[in-house]
């Protein structure tokens, strides 16, 4: 009868977690955040606890479960518009590498040394920094690479604008100020809360607007 129990509990269990995180979204593992990862190993521990335990309630693991997933679901939605709990929660990207140059000072903050680099620039399929324009440490901890092109001014790979809101690190390593950025918007005839998303390159400024993604 104990093993009819814990086989009844795995399976339940196996199929609310399921049911779980398709409600929370689809991320692949290794995009997890951090918070993503924290509740991914707090229903593991609480189904493996109730399995374990498996003459307790199953209702006693539901609750904590349940209430975790809301949580995630609540904290999500509001991150969408809250630049400021979005950073909190998930952190930013770090520039690594930019125009070629290692970014020593960034690496140390990120606790991020040099083999961790060499390691995923070839996993990208780059031999060699010196093959590099951009390396950008995402906050799920993947590296995104910009080898460097022909062009004198190739793509800026960091947002500008993200949800009305500006990216204020990138106004600064682009050299620019709201000034210009006012300027630029003004000539597209297009207001900041407009702006869903907006990116430099090629000192030009590209958007993508609200009314655009509906």
């Amino acid at each position: 009868m104990e093993i009819l129990y814990v086989f009844i509990k795995t399976l339940f269990f196996y199929f609310v977690i399921t049911i779980v995180y398709r409600v929370m979204g689809k991320r692949e593992v290794g995009e997890l955040s951090v918070i993503d990862l924290v509740v991914s190993i707090l229903i593991a521990e609480f189904a493996a606890i109730s399995i374990e335990n498996y003459k307790n309630s199953i209702f006693l693991t539901l609750v904590p479960i349940l209430t975790i997933v809301v949580i995630q679901l609540l904290v999500a939605k509001i991150s969408l518009k809250s630049e400021n709990l979005r950073n909190a929660v998930d952190g930013k990207p770090s520039v690594i590498i930019k125009k070629g140059k290692i970014n020593f000072k960034e690496m140390l903050t990120q606790r991020y040394n040099l083999d961790d680099l060499l390691t995923q620039l070839r996993s990208n399929g780059i031999a060699s920094i010196e093959e590099v324009d951009y390396a950008i440490l995402e906050t799920s901890g993947k590296l995104s690479v910009f080898p460097k092109t022909n062009s004198e001014s190739g793509p800026y790979p960091l947002p500008l604008i993200l949800d009305g809101s500006v990216e204020e690190d990138t106004l600064r390593q682009i050299k620019k100020n709201k000034t210009w950025l006012d300027n630029m918007l003004k000539k597209q005839n297009t207001n900041l809360k407009d702006v869903f998303y907006g990116f430099y390159r090629n000192n030009s400024l590209y958007l993508i607007k609200n009314e655009n993604i509906k």
